[in-house]
Protein backbone atom coordinates (compact mmCIF):
# COMPACT_ATOMS: atom_id res chain seq x y z
CA UNK A 1 0.00 0.00 0.00
CA UNK A 2 1.44 3.53 -0.20
CA UNK A 3 2.09 5.93 2.38
CA UNK A 4 0.30 9.02 3.13
CA UNK A 5 2.78 11.24 1.51
CA UNK A 6 2.51 8.85 -1.44
CA UNK A 7 -1.24 9.22 -1.22
CA UNK A 8 -0.87 12.89 -1.42
CA UNK A 9 1.37 12.98 -4.67
CA UNK A 10 -0.45 10.66 -6.41
CA UNK A 11 -3.74 12.62 -5.61
CA UNK A 12 -2.02 15.68 -7.08
CA UNK A 13 -0.82 14.03 -10.22
CA UNK A 14 -4.57 12.75 -11.04
CA UNK A 15 -5.81 15.87 -10.52
CA UNK A 16 -2.77 17.09 -13.56
CA UNK A 17 -3.87 14.53 -15.42
CA UNK A 18 -7.70 15.46 -15.31
CA UNK A 19 -6.54 19.25 -15.98
CA UNK A 20 -5.06 17.67 -19.49
CA UNK A 21 -8.38 16.29 -20.54
CA UNK A 22 -7.11 14.06 -22.70
CA UNK A 23 -7.99 10.71 -24.63
CA UNK A 24 -5.61 8.61 -26.01
CA UNK A 25 -4.11 5.24 -26.11
CA UNK A 26 -0.89 4.28 -25.04
CA UNK A 27 1.36 0.96 -24.09
CA UNK A 28 3.76 -0.44 -21.66
CA UNK A 29 6.00 -3.32 -22.47
CA UNK A 30 6.67 -4.92 -19.60
CA UNK A 31 5.13 -7.82 -17.51
CA UNK A 32 5.99 -5.94 -13.57
CA UNK A 33 3.86 -2.73 -14.69
CA UNK A 34 1.01 -4.85 -15.58
CA UNK A 35 1.32 -6.06 -12.36
CA UNK A 36 1.67 -2.19 -10.66
CA UNK A 37 -1.43 -1.35 -12.49
CA UNK A 38 -3.51 -4.18 -12.33
CA UNK A 39 -2.69 -4.69 -7.82
CA UNK A 40 -3.02 -1.10 -7.43
CA UNK A 41 -5.96 -0.48 -9.91
CA UNK A 42 -4.39 1.96 -11.76
CA UNK A 43 -5.60 0.85 -14.91
CA UNK A 44 -9.08 1.88 -14.05
CA UNK A 45 -7.83 5.00 -12.65
CA UNK A 46 -6.25 5.65 -15.84
CA UNK A 47 -9.12 4.82 -17.79
CA UNK A 48 -11.00 7.71 -15.73
CA UNK A 49 -9.11 10.05 -16.86
CA UNK A 50 -9.06 9.28 -20.58
CA UNK A 51 -5.90 7.41 -20.46
CA UNK A 52 -6.26 3.79 -22.28
CA UNK A 53 -2.98 1.91 -21.15
CA UNK A 54 -2.40 -1.25 -23.06
CA UNK A 55 -0.20 -3.89 -22.18
CA UNK A 56 2.12 -5.28 -24.93
CA UNK A 57 5.01 -7.78 -25.49
CA UNK A 58 6.56 -7.04 -22.42
CA UNK A 59 6.38 -10.70 -20.88
CA UNK A 60 9.84 -13.28 -22.07
CA UNK A 61 7.57 -16.45 -21.18
CA UNK A 62 5.00 -15.23 -23.50
CA UNK A 63 6.57 -14.35 -26.49
CA UNK A 64 8.35 -17.51 -26.23
CA UNK A 65 6.55 -19.27 -29.37
CA UNK A 66 5.79 -22.74 -29.17
CA UNK A 67 8.71 -23.76 -31.79
CA UNK A 68 11.01 -23.18 -28.75
CA UNK A 69 9.06 -24.54 -26.65
CA UNK A 70 8.90 -27.73 -28.80
CA UNK A 71 13.04 -27.75 -28.91
CA UNK A 72 13.22 -27.88 -25.38
CA UNK A 73 11.15 -30.74 -25.46
CA UNK A 74 12.85 -32.77 -27.98
CA UNK A 75 15.68 -32.42 -26.24
CA UNK A 76 14.39 -33.64 -22.84
CA UNK A 77 12.85 -36.41 -24.49
CA UNK A 78 16.28 -37.46 -25.98
CA UNK A 79 18.28 -37.65 -22.72
CA UNK A 80 19.20 -34.41 -22.12
CA UNK A 81 18.99 -32.69 -18.85
CA UNK A 82 17.14 -29.69 -19.93
CA UNK A 83 17.22 -26.71 -16.91
CA UNK A 84 14.11 -24.16 -17.00
CA UNK A 85 12.97 -21.75 -15.03
CA UNK A 86 9.76 -22.82 -12.90
CA UNK A 87 6.98 -21.01 -15.10
CA UNK A 88 8.51 -21.36 -18.66
CA UNK A 89 8.40 -25.61 -17.55
CA UNK A 90 4.85 -25.36 -17.26
CA UNK A 91 3.67 -23.82 -20.45
CA UNK A 92 1.63 -25.98 -22.90
CA UNK A 93 2.38 -26.97 -26.31
CA UNK A 94 0.76 -28.79 -29.25
CA UNK A 95 2.82 -32.06 -27.67
CA UNK A 96 2.56 -31.20 -24.09
CA UNK A 97 4.85 -29.06 -21.07
CA UNK A 98 8.16 -29.51 -19.54
CA UNK A 99 6.55 -30.20 -16.35
CA UNK A 100 4.60 -32.78 -18.38
CA UNK A 101 7.62 -34.34 -19.96
CA UNK A 102 9.39 -34.73 -16.73
CA UNK A 103 5.86 -36.69 -14.85
CA UNK A 104 6.38 -38.67 -17.95
CA UNK A 105 10.30 -39.19 -17.07
CA UNK A 106 12.29 -36.46 -18.75
CA UNK A 107 15.10 -35.16 -16.64
CA UNK A 108 13.55 -31.41 -16.96
CA UNK A 109 14.88 -29.24 -13.93
CA UNK A 110 13.73 -26.37 -12.46
CA UNK A 111 16.36 -23.70 -11.88
CA UNK A 112 16.46 -19.86 -10.59
CA UNK A 113 19.43 -19.01 -12.27
CA UNK A 114 21.82 -20.32 -14.91
CA UNK A 115 24.31 -20.83 -12.29
CA UNK A 116 22.27 -23.26 -10.80
CA UNK A 117 22.35 -25.47 -14.67
CA UNK A 118 26.26 -25.02 -14.64
CA UNK A 119 26.34 -26.99 -11.26
CA UNK A 120 24.44 -29.84 -12.73
CA UNK A 121 26.63 -29.56 -15.63
CA UNK A 122 29.24 -29.87 -13.24
CA UNK A 123 28.32 -33.12 -12.03
CA UNK A 124 28.53 -35.03 -15.59
CA UNK A 125 24.67 -34.86 -16.50
CA UNK A 126 24.66 -32.84 -20.40
CA UNK A 127 22.26 -29.78 -19.29
CA UNK A 128 20.58 -27.57 -21.73
CA UNK A 129 19.86 -24.65 -20.37
CA UNK A 130 16.60 -22.44 -21.82
CA UNK A 131 17.67 -19.16 -21.81
CA UNK A 132 14.57 -16.65 -21.87
CA UNK A 133 14.37 -13.13 -21.45
CA UNK A 134 14.90 -9.93 -23.19
CA UNK A 135 18.30 -7.43 -22.43
CA UNK A 136 17.86 -8.15 -18.39
CA UNK A 137 18.49 -11.44 -18.19
CA UNK A 138 20.56 -12.03 -21.35
CA UNK A 139 23.66 -10.72 -20.08
CA UNK A 140 23.90 -13.38 -17.33
CA UNK A 141 23.64 -16.19 -20.39
CA UNK A 142 26.75 -14.57 -21.60
CA UNK A 143 29.07 -14.07 -19.22
CA UNK A 144 27.95 -17.77 -18.20
CA UNK A 145 29.00 -18.70 -21.58
CA UNK A 146 32.53 -16.33 -21.47
CA UNK A 147 33.22 -18.31 -17.96
CA UNK A 148 32.61 -21.59 -18.19
CA UNK A 149 34.41 -24.25 -19.61
CA UNK A 150 32.07 -27.16 -19.02
CA UNK A 151 31.28 -28.93 -22.65
CA UNK A 152 28.18 -30.73 -21.09
CA UNK A 153 26.91 -27.34 -20.79
CA UNK A 154 24.86 -25.65 -23.62
CA UNK A 155 22.14 -22.56 -23.87
CA UNK A 156 18.87 -22.78 -26.03
CA UNK A 157 18.54 -19.15 -26.52
CA UNK A 158 15.51 -18.05 -26.69
CA UNK A 159 16.43 -14.49 -25.69
CA UNK A 160 15.07 -11.57 -27.48
CA UNK A 161 15.99 -7.49 -27.15
CA UNK A 162 12.68 -5.30 -27.46
CA UNK A 163 13.59 -2.26 -29.32
CA UNK A 164 12.98 -4.09 -32.75
CA UNK A 165 9.61 -5.27 -31.38
CA UNK A 166 8.23 -1.95 -30.53
CA UNK A 167 9.05 -1.23 -34.06
CA UNK A 168 7.41 -3.67 -35.94
CA UNK A 169 4.27 -3.36 -33.32
CA UNK A 170 3.98 0.21 -34.47
CA UNK A 171 4.73 -0.40 -38.39
CA UNK A 172 1.59 -3.13 -37.89
CA UNK A 173 -0.71 -0.35 -37.03
CA UNK A 174 -3.27 -2.45 -35.13
CA UNK A 175 -3.30 -0.29 -32.30
CA UNK A 176 -3.22 3.43 -32.63
CA UNK A 177 -0.66 4.41 -30.08
CA UNK A 178 -0.15 8.02 -29.00
CA UNK A 179 2.69 7.01 -26.59
CA UNK A 180 4.69 4.17 -24.79
CA UNK A 181 5.71 3.75 -21.57
CA UNK A 182 9.47 1.72 -21.56
CA UNK A 183 10.39 -1.11 -18.90
CA UNK A 184 13.15 0.07 -16.30
CA UNK A 185 14.68 -2.97 -16.37
CA UNK A 186 15.36 -3.52 -19.89
CA UNK A 187 16.55 0.19 -19.93
CA UNK A 188 18.80 -0.15 -17.10
CA UNK A 189 20.71 -2.33 -19.33
CA UNK A 190 20.00 -0.64 -23.20
CA UNK A 191 19.99 3.33 -21.68
CA UNK A 192 17.67 5.61 -23.71
CA UNK A 193 19.39 5.98 -26.93
CA UNK A 194 17.62 2.61 -28.54
CA UNK A 195 14.28 4.28 -28.20
CA UNK A 196 15.19 7.91 -30.14
CA UNK A 197 15.23 5.87 -33.05
CA UNK A 198 11.20 5.50 -32.15
CA UNK A 199 10.75 8.87 -31.61
CA UNK A 200 12.43 9.96 -35.16
CA UNK A 201 11.24 7.77 -37.30
CA UNK A 202 7.36 7.13 -35.51
CA UNK A 203 6.92 10.92 -33.93
CA UNK A 204 6.08 8.67 -30.93
CA UNK A 205 6.92 10.53 -27.68
CA UNK A 206 8.17 7.74 -24.74
CA UNK A 207 8.60 7.46 -20.89
CA UNK A 208 11.00 5.28 -19.59
CA UNK A 209 9.18 4.29 -15.94
CA UNK A 210 10.01 2.62 -12.84
CA UNK A 211 7.57 -0.37 -11.23
CA UNK A 212 6.54 1.75 -7.77
CA UNK A 213 2.79 2.89 -8.21
CA UNK A 214 3.94 6.65 -8.15
CA UNK A 215 6.86 5.64 -11.33
CA UNK A 216 3.54 4.73 -13.27
CA UNK A 217 1.43 7.64 -12.59
CA UNK A 218 4.44 10.25 -13.19
CA UNK A 219 5.47 8.20 -16.26
CA UNK A 220 2.06 8.49 -17.09
CA UNK A 221 1.81 11.98 -16.67
CA UNK A 222 4.93 12.78 -18.46
CA UNK A 223 4.12 10.87 -21.13
CA UNK A 224 0.33 12.83 -21.37
CA UNK A 225 1.85 16.32 -21.40
CA UNK A 226 4.08 15.22 -24.09
CA UNK A 227 0.92 14.23 -26.28
CA UNK A 228 -1.14 17.72 -25.45
CA UNK A 229 1.86 19.80 -26.15
CA UNK A 230 2.62 18.15 -29.17
CA UNK A 231 6.07 17.39 -28.62
CA UNK A 232 8.06 14.04 -29.27
CA UNK A 233 10.71 13.20 -26.58
CA UNK A 234 12.04 10.23 -24.77
CA UNK A 235 12.19 10.75 -20.93
CA UNK A 236 13.68 9.01 -17.94
CA UNK A 237 11.39 8.86 -15.05
CA UNK A 238 12.94 6.71 -13.48
CA UNK A 239 16.30 8.18 -12.89
CA UNK A 240 17.18 6.66 -9.76
CA UNK A 241 18.24 3.08 -11.52
CA UNK A 242 18.25 4.29 -15.51
CA UNK A 243 21.39 6.17 -17.31
CA UNK A 244 21.22 7.88 -20.24
CA UNK A 245 23.98 4.97 -21.82
CA UNK A 246 22.88 2.15 -19.97
CA UNK A 247 24.80 -0.54 -18.33
CA UNK A 248 27.82 -0.51 -21.21
CA UNK A 249 29.66 -3.54 -19.97
CA UNK A 250 26.44 -5.61 -19.90
CA UNK A 251 26.03 -4.42 -23.63
CA UNK A 252 29.78 -5.30 -24.55
CA UNK A 253 28.92 -8.68 -22.91
CA UNK A 254 26.00 -9.08 -25.13
CA UNK A 255 28.13 -8.41 -28.04
CA UNK A 256 30.60 -10.98 -28.04
CA UNK A 257 28.70 -13.45 -26.89
CA UNK A 258 25.11 -13.27 -29.11
CA UNK A 259 24.44 -12.24 -32.82
CA UNK A 260 21.32 -10.96 -33.91
CA UNK A 261 19.18 -12.99 -35.72
CA UNK A 262 15.17 -12.62 -37.07
CA UNK A 263 12.69 -14.36 -35.53
CA UNK A 264 9.51 -14.66 -34.60
CA UNK A 265 7.44 -13.57 -31.40
CA UNK A 266 4.44 -15.28 -30.05
CA UNK A 267 1.58 -13.47 -31.70
CA UNK A 268 4.11 -11.62 -34.49
CA UNK A 269 5.79 -12.24 -37.56
CA UNK A 270 9.01 -12.94 -38.31
CA UNK A 271 11.02 -9.26 -36.49
CA UNK A 272 14.09 -8.31 -38.11
CA UNK A 273 17.02 -8.63 -35.93
CA UNK A 274 15.37 -8.88 -32.48
CA UNK A 275 16.61 -12.85 -31.64
CA UNK A 276 20.11 -13.25 -29.82
CA UNK A 277 21.73 -16.65 -31.05
CA UNK A 278 25.20 -17.22 -29.76
CA UNK A 279 27.67 -16.23 -32.04
CA UNK A 280 29.83 -18.60 -34.23
CA UNK A 281 32.92 -18.65 -31.78
CA UNK A 282 30.76 -19.48 -28.85
CA UNK A 283 29.08 -22.30 -30.90
CA UNK A 284 29.83 -25.30 -28.91
CA UNK A 285 27.41 -23.72 -26.24
CA UNK A 286 24.86 -23.56 -28.78
CA UNK A 287 22.22 -26.31 -28.27
CA UNK A 288 20.56 -25.95 -31.52
CA UNK A 289 24.15 -26.43 -33.40
CA UNK A 290 25.37 -29.16 -30.32
CA UNK A 291 21.86 -31.51 -30.65
CA UNK A 292 21.21 -30.08 -34.50
CA UNK A 293 20.46 -34.04 -34.87
CA UNK A 294 17.80 -34.18 -32.19
CA UNK A 295 15.91 -31.01 -33.25
CA UNK A 296 16.25 -31.49 -37.00
CA UNK A 297 12.66 -32.55 -37.02
CA UNK A 298 11.01 -30.47 -35.08
CA UNK A 299 13.19 -27.42 -37.11
CA UNK A 300 10.54 -28.61 -40.04
CA UNK A 301 7.87 -28.46 -38.65
CA UNK A 302 5.49 -25.36 -38.36
CA UNK A 303 3.51 -24.96 -34.64
CA UNK A 304 0.32 -23.01 -33.94
CA UNK A 305 -1.36 -21.17 -31.31
CA UNK A 306 -4.09 -23.13 -29.17
CA UNK A 307 -7.18 -22.93 -30.14
CA UNK A 308 -9.42 -20.36 -29.18
CA UNK A 309 -6.89 -18.67 -26.84
CA UNK A 310 -6.61 -14.90 -27.40
CA UNK A 311 -2.56 -14.55 -26.04
CA UNK A 312 -1.22 -13.72 -29.40
CA UNK A 313 -3.65 -10.76 -29.65
CA UNK A 314 -3.10 -9.82 -26.14
CA UNK A 315 0.60 -9.48 -26.50
CA UNK A 316 -0.35 -7.12 -29.33
CA UNK A 317 -2.10 -4.61 -26.80
CA UNK A 318 -5.49 -6.06 -29.37
CA UNK A 319 -7.44 -7.42 -25.97
CA UNK A 320 -7.54 -7.82 -22.52
CA UNK A 321 -7.66 -10.94 -20.72
CA UNK A 322 -11.38 -11.15 -19.88
CA UNK A 323 -12.13 -10.74 -23.70
CA UNK A 324 -11.03 -13.97 -23.82
CA UNK A 325 -14.08 -16.72 -23.91
CA UNK A 326 -11.71 -18.65 -22.39
CA UNK A 327 -10.24 -16.79 -19.32
CA UNK A 328 -11.18 -18.14 -16.15
CA UNK A 329 -13.23 -21.28 -18.09
CA UNK A 330 -11.07 -23.68 -19.71
CA UNK A 331 -8.02 -21.66 -19.11
CA UNK A 332 -7.38 -21.08 -15.49
CA UNK A 333 -3.99 -21.13 -14.00
CA UNK A 334 -4.35 -25.07 -12.42
CA UNK A 335 -5.00 -25.85 -16.32
CA UNK A 336 -3.54 -22.87 -18.32
CA UNK A 337 -4.10 -23.00 -21.77
CA UNK A 338 -2.39 -20.16 -23.50
CA UNK A 339 1.24 -18.82 -21.92
CA UNK A 340 -0.38 -15.48 -20.36
CA UNK A 341 -2.20 -17.45 -17.59
CA UNK A 342 1.07 -19.09 -17.14
CA UNK A 343 3.86 -16.73 -16.14
CA UNK A 344 3.88 -14.50 -13.35
CA UNK A 345 4.20 -11.54 -15.89
CA UNK A 346 1.36 -12.65 -18.01
CA UNK A 347 -1.73 -10.42 -18.31
CA UNK A 348 -3.99 -12.99 -17.71
CA UNK A 349 -1.89 -14.80 -15.03
CA UNK A 350 -1.94 -11.20 -13.18
CA UNK A 351 -5.81 -10.52 -14.13
CA UNK A 352 -6.57 -13.48 -12.65
CA UNK A 353 -4.37 -13.26 -9.43
CA UNK A 354 -5.72 -10.05 -8.31
CA UNK A 355 -9.41 -9.85 -9.74
CA UNK A 356 -9.90 -13.50 -10.96
CA UNK A 357 -12.32 -14.05 -8.11
CA UNK A 358 -14.70 -11.80 -9.62
CA UNK A 359 -17.73 -12.95 -10.78
CA UNK A 360 -17.02 -14.69 -14.84
CA UNK A 361 -19.95 -14.07 -16.93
Amino acid sequence: MMQLDDEKIARKIVEKLKELDIHITVMHVCGTHQDTLVKHGLDVLFRSVGIDVRQGPGCPVCVTTPKEIEEALALARAGKTVAVFGDMARVPSKTGSLLKARAEGADVRIVYSIDDAVKIAEKGREVVFVGVGFETTAPSTAVTILNTKNTNFSVLSCHRIVPPALEALIRMGETKLQGLIEPGHVSTIIGMKPYQKLASDFKIPQVIAGFEPLDLLMGVYMLAEMIKEGRVEVKNEYTRVVRAEGNLRAQKVMAEVFKAVDVPWRGFPVIAQSGLEIADRFEEFNARKKYEDILEEVAAQEFGEPPGCRCAELLRGLCEPRDCPMFGRACTPEHPVGPCMVSFEGGCAIEWNYRGRRKIS
